[in-house]
């Protein structure tokens, strides 16, 4: 049987992302026509600046397998999440690259803290910095960093909580002044995971660095990356907490959580979650959405979850960072082999 066509159209309403859907609703084949339409999606993705949503592959539910089998088109290799500083607590039981996010045991990972006041002044979902937290891009502590992340939603709480948003960073430069823009191409951020004792309240309290092995390092990434695929320029930030504010967050800025590379990455984190670059997903079951991290930010947001629970599985894919990482090593797979992940569950 000839393989089915899906429809991509722009999302309701937004600058950016698509909609892919089948016509005839979840048919047995779905991810089977999904995979032979692989050059029409990745470029439907980059056209639409990195976020697709898709439904109707309801069947990854039942065949966890099949969301790795669909990651391969975006990229040469999907993270084996056991040789990461990731936590056991974290792994899919028989498949090395599914990440679970759960507040279910034993993963047991919470929603974030619900923000105060709840809704903005217009009684809509907060979205912007720094109202809203925790908005980054995955793993950018990284060299070279990840290039996609897949999230599958198996059990969602209602769809007015547990959003997960997504900020335009390609559009967001766009906005910028120029004169700015061009200060920014000089700059380079410095990024780290929030263990290690580099956040703003860690120095705030005085609290001492934490001794690091070389592949626990914090990582220097431009605050501007020029977009492999499109060769289009987009902001490449992340929210404070992974991002080091000893010797940085910017190189060659005065450093600390007030000095003036603090003050420039919020008045940027500020601008890129402005809503009118900004994209709500209201997950559904069976949800699948794919986001480009090279040119967005997304966040979680707050779910009742003593009353309801979540279930996502997501994937990472590597491969193609850009020119300025072509040929580097992994920095974070240490060189002594996976024993000198012990002890590092938090990252």
């Amino acid at each position: 049987m000839a393989s089915k066509r899906p429809t991509i159209r722009p999302l309701n309403g937004r600058s950016f992302g698509v909609l892919l859907e089948f016509d005839d609703g979840a048919p047995d084949t779905a991810i089977d026509d999904f995979i032979a339409s692989a050059d029409l999606i990745r470029r439907a993705i980059a056209d639409a600046a990195g976020v697709m949503v898709v439904k109707g592959l309801e069947a990854i539910s039942q065949a966890p397998d099949e969301l790795v089998r669909i990651s391969r088109i975006f990229g040469p290799e999907v993270e084996n999440y056991h040789e990461t500083l990731t936590g056991a607590r974290f792994f899919h039981d028989e498949i090395p690259e599914v990440l679970v996010l759960s507040n279910l045991p034993p993963c047991s990972f919470p929603p974030p803290l619900r923000p105060e006041p709840p809704v903005t002044a217009d009684g809509r979902l907060p979205v912007q910095f720094p109202h809203q937290r925790n908005w980054h891009t995955d793993q950018s502590y990284r060299r070279p960093p990840p290039d996609i992340t897949l999230l599958y939603g198996v059990t969602t709480p209602p769809a007015d909580q547990g959003q997960t948003l997504f900020a335009d960073c390609t559009a967001a430069f766009a906005a910028l002044d120029p004169q700015l823009q061009n200060r920014l191409k000089g700059l380079n951020g410095i990024h780290a995971p929030s263990w290690v004792g580099r956040t703003p309240d860690d120095v705030r309290a005085g609290n001492p660095p934490k001794p690091l092995l070389p592949h626990q390092l914090p990582q220097r990434h431009p605050l501007v990356r020029y977009h492999p695929d499109t060769g289009r320029p987009a902001l490449y930030i992340c929210e404070e907490k992974q991002m080091d504010f000893v010797d940085g967050p910017i190189e060659g800025l005065e450093t600390g959580p007030d000095g003036e590379g603090a003050r420039l990455l919020r008045l940027l984190l500020e601008h890129a979650t402005s809503r009118q670059f900004v994209y709500v997903h209201e997950w559904s079951p069976g949800d699948l959405v794919i986001g480009d991290n090279r040119c967005l930010l997304h966040a979680a947001t707050w779910y009742d979850a003593d009353t309801h629970p979540r279930l996502m599985w997501r994937t990472t894919v590597m491969g193609n960072p850009g020119e300025q990482y072509r040929g580097e090593a992994k920095s974070w797979i240490s060189t002594e082999g996976l024993a000198a992940n012990l002890g590092m569950e938090d990252a």
